[in-house]
């Protein structure tokens, strides 16, 4: 039996949504794996200055306000074979003109019925896509406040 030795690969990224039920995706030069902004945290770097930083360099978003952290997720590598992906992932709801920049080829707006039928890397596909839906859908079933009336 073969064994394949599986380095593992420390990012930060982001699920980035426009409130209207669209997620941000990007895609890398020479790739055909669209998946979610972000990149590997450089030591001495917390992930979400590594986020913060990443979303700059790749589409020229500046997050200044909080982010909300998703948890720790991991999925094979969509570009480096024998390769895990261990990522923080943060959520992000903006509406933003990505200013492709780095290593980014392509990035789009993508409602997720939609994002399904795109090539999508293992962590979006299988992480992102699911907890994205969630959101989606907690945001639709939220009960809106109204003024409460005192009793008489």
């Amino acid at each position: 039996m073969e064994q394949t030795l599986q380095t593992t690969i420390r990012i930060a990224a982001a699920l980035i949504d426009d409130g209207a039920g669209r997620i941000l995706l990007v895609r890398k030069f020479g790739t055909e794996w669209f998946m979610q902004a972000g990149g590997k945290i450089e030591k001495c770097e917390t992930a979400l200055s590594a986020l913060r930083r990443e979303l700059v360099e790749e589409i020229g978003l500046v997050v200044e306000d909080e982010v909300d952290y998703l948890g720790c997720f991991s999925a094979p590598a969509a570009n480096e074979p024998h390769y895990v992906v261990v990522a923080d992932l943060f959520h992000i709801r903006v509406q933003h003109t990505p200013l492709i920049q780095a290593e980014i080829a392509e990035a789009i707006w993508v409602d997720l019925l939609d994002a399904t039928a795109l090539p999508l890397a293992p962590l979006t596909r299988n992480h992102v896509l699911p907890i994205a839906s969630k959101l989606n859908s907690d945001e639709r079933t939220r009960i809106p406040e109204t003024s409460a009336s005192s009793p008489k």
